[in-house]
């Protein structure tokens, strides 16, 4: 296992952190491992050296918090753990029971907590930038948590540049600790957070931790999968004709190196150099073994190539912008891919 400090922190996290959003109850989505089928993957993601666990209260509507939370307690010893979870989208409906108000971040911190068995997490994240709420009262509300030792560090996801922005200014003015990393999404096949955002979050010192590497299970080949067929949220945000060349391209340099696709498209994310970890998401342990060899996987520039010629701009992937992408249109492909497809 490789390992990072995550920003100017002195936190030292595993490049690898495992994503849980798969592990709860069936009840909440089809694609869901209950406990006893989640235990084998959390225990080969700890035997491999992964020490960085994501999770949110919104997973299994707090559920999965709870199967983790148990999980952990029986594998491994809870200071050798970075423990994040994230608040913002809620466990139940009905007035204040989401967003980042005072009243739902104070009271999302000690449910989790409580969900968790544990006394405190290492990174609690904003799960989007809630743009009815003033800033103020959510990092206020962030920094009381902090202070109370209910949370080590604070980070955010998946927002606008501009949205960070106002963040770090907020906590700069008011003397409140400041995120030290951005969840984000980033794949090959999803590259605009490479315009703005990373590069912000590279001068302003916050670590990068990637998900969704695989485009949504898009780049593995298996367009079938249970996921792929009962989330919506696939067929909005990569639904188009250039994430399918691009997902060709993968497959491509995969046959050529005999390795799986997987591997291929973990590697893209590790090798880039704005990336500090990338989450996964693995249904299976020999999944989880794709990421692990993606870390040692170096590409070269013509494979490079023949990843990223397909991509081109798009809208922005977040909450308001679902459903409206642009349809793309790839470039012309390099002769040494394409002919070793026509023979096969």
């Amino acid at each position: 296992m490789q390992y990072i400090r995550l920003g100017n922190s002195g936190l030292e996290v595993s490049r690898l952190c495992l994503g849980t959003m798969n592990m709860g109850t069936p009840d909440w989505k089809p694609w869901i491992f209950d406990e006893k089928q989640s235990e084998p993957i959390v225990r080969h993601a700890l035997e491999n050296g992964v020490n960085f666990i994501d999770l949110a209260d919104f997973y299994s509507a707090g559920v999965g918090e709870e199967v983790v939370g148990r999980i952990v307690k029986r594998l491994a010893r809870r200071e050798d753990l970075v423990i994040t979870t994230k608040v913002g989208y809620g466990t139940r409906s009905g007035i204040n029971a989401s967003g980042h108000s005072r009243k739902h971040i104070m009271d999302s911190i000690d449910a989790s907590l409580t969900r968790l068995g544990m006394d405190y997490v290492d990174l609690y994240m904003l799960h989007f930038f809630d743009v009815n709420t003033p800033v103020e009262e959510t990092m206020g509300a962030l920094n009381d948590i902090v202070k109370a030792g209910k949370a080590r560090y604070i980070g955010v996801s998946t927002m606008l540049t501009g949205q960070l922005a106002k963040i770090l200014l907020c906590c700069e003015r008011n003397g409140w600790v400041k995120p030290i990393n951005m969840q984000l999404q980033l794949n090959v096949a999803y590259r605009e957070e490479e315009r703005e955002m990373i590069p912000f979050c590279r001068d302003q010192g916050l670590g990068v931790s990637v998900f969704s590497p695989l485009a949504r299970g898009l780049l593995t080949g298996d367009v079938q999968s249970t996921r792929n067929q009962t989330d919506f949220f696939t067929q909005q945000m990569y639904a188009d004709e250039a994430s399918f060349e691009i997902a060709r391209s993968v497959q491509r340099v995969a046959r050529a190196r005999g390795v799986s696709n997987a591997q291929v498209a973990q590697a893209w994310v590790l090798q880039h150099g704005g990336v500090d970890c990338m989450l996964v998401g693995a249904d299976t342990t020999a999944q989880f073994d794709s990421a692990l060899a993606a870390l040692d996987t170096r590409l070269d520039a013509e494979e490079l190539q023949e990843l990223e010629r397909n991509y081109t701009p798009c809208d922005l992937i977040n909450d308001y912008t679902a459903g409206k992408r642009i349809l793309r249109t790839a470039r012309p492909g390099i002769e040494r891919f394409l002919l070793r497809e026509a023979v096969a």
